[in-house]
């Protein structure tokens, strides 16, 4: 091989090492701090691109018929095992962040990685552009999704559910 191919190979292949890096340091930065949103490219009166759940009505106060209504959110597996939040407190912010009602130590966890919510009949789960997912079961949320009382949610390693 003469000379300047392999000066143009390590060129080449320098460029692609920056590449890399530069990819990884974004993830972790957005990871740490959150994705940056650019107001120039919203539309004026136009919130982001993300999926909301359905609106919330004023919190539902528990009529005295609905006993299978669920009252929290519990940990029932992984490193924060036992922690729980009030339903009554929604919508609850699952995440690493110090703003999270559910505050996950985690590898895994996002610092704003998901959001458990309600519409006043039903209570929706919805991942927030978390690095590795939100689930039900094996199935990935990519939506704001309904859950009952008893469906497990997974984040990272930890497992929550809907509690009466």
């Amino acid at each position: 091989m003469s000379e300047l191919t392999l000066t143009l190979i390590r060129l080449g292949f320098l460029v692609v090492l920056w590449l890399f890096v530069l990819s990884a340091v974004s993830v972790i930065r957005s990871d740490m701090f959150g994705a940056r949103v650019d107001p120039a490219k919203q539309r004026p009166g136009r919130a982001a691109k993300q999926p909301r759940p359905p609106k919330p009505a004023k919190q539902p106060k528990p009529r005295r018929g609905d006993r299978h209504a669920p009252r929290s959110l519990v940990v029932t597996d992984g490193p924060n095992e036992g922690q729980s939040a009030a339903l009554a407190d929604a919508p609850i912010l699952i995440g690493r962040g110090t703003d999270a009602a559910i505050r996950l130590d985690d590898d895994y966890v996002s610092t704003r990685h998901a959001r458990v919510a309600t519409n006043g009949e039903q209570w929706f789960v919805e991942d927030l552009g978390s690095t590795n997912g939100t689930y039900l079961g094996h199935q990935r949320v990519t939506a704001p999704t309904p859950i009952g009382a008893g469906t497990a949610i997974r984040i990272g390693k930890t497992v929550l559910e809907l509690r009466r």
